[in-house]
């Protein structure tokens, strides 16, 4: 069974919160998984509609895989480096910003 991968990597998004839509749509059909995230309000879902559209494309170029029967198998949302920034605040104090990333990453086979 081939499988085909697309990943993309430091993106500015928490994995946290990029977690909570990769549940969403792990473990269903391309189609379906589309339109899940076409219709999730998140910023996330619209790096996993660009990252989904990818991975069928990488399938059907690369291995000849049919776009119709294609399935998410595998949706991995790994931490990145955080970016550390510090705002000023009163008394010649600081507080410290973290802007975290996350690398993301797909996974879809034909069934």
């Amino acid at each position: 069974m081939q499988k085909a991968i697309a990943q993309v990597k430091m993106q500015r998004v928490s994995a946290q919160k990029a977690r909570l839509v990769a549940d969403l749509f792990r473990g269903k059909k391309t189609n379906e998984a589309l339109s899940i995230l076409h219709n999730t309000n998140k910023k996330s879902s619209k790096l996993f509609i660009k990252l989904l559209n990818s991975a069928i494309a990488n399938a059907v170029n690369n291995f000849g895989m049919n776009g119709e029967n294609l399935y998410v198998s595998e949706v991995q949302v790994n931490e990145g480096p955080t970016y550390k920034r510090f705002q000023p605040r009163s008394k010649g104090t600081a507080y410290s910003i973290l802007k975290r990333t996350s690398h993301l990453s797909i996974t879809v086979i034909e069934k």
